[in-house]
């Protein structure tokens, strides 16, 4: 049976020293590497790359669904996979679902990664 990994808050962008910086702890490892599971998915990406190329800024779960050619139930499980690692935030309006991309924390991970990146 796998090793399940310890459950974090991931609410906030991740907020650590950059990984070049030098050798990293066990606490700032794990939160790095759950955030980047919970993109390693060929699915999520396009989702993420969706919701960041809106034109609305937002998108609902059943045209996030169509536009990956996935079911609506499919979708919402990457997209909970998502918020759960604080990459998307959702919410409820009447009967739909509506989604962002929490831009700072992407670029929290971005920075993360290579301090270099987003100068």
């Amino acid at each position: 049976m796998p090793k399940a990994l310890p459950v974090i808050d991931m609410s906030a962008p991740v907020c650590c020293a950059p990984v070049a910086a030098g050798p990293i702890d066990d606490a700032a490892a794990l939160e790095v590497a759950l955030r980047l599971k919970a993109i390693a998915d060929p699915v999520r990406v396009k989702l993420m790359s969706l919701l960041l190329t809106s034109a609305l800024g937002e998108e609902n779960s059943g045209d996030l669904a169509a536009a990956v050619a996935v079911s609506e139930s499919t979708a919402s499980h990457h997209l909970r996979v998502l918020r759960e690692a604080g990459l998307v935030e959702s919410e409820r309006r009447g009967m739909n679902t509506f989604h962002r991309a929490r831009r700072d924390a992407l670029s929290a991970l971005c920075v993360v990664l290579d301090p270099n990146c987003c100068r």
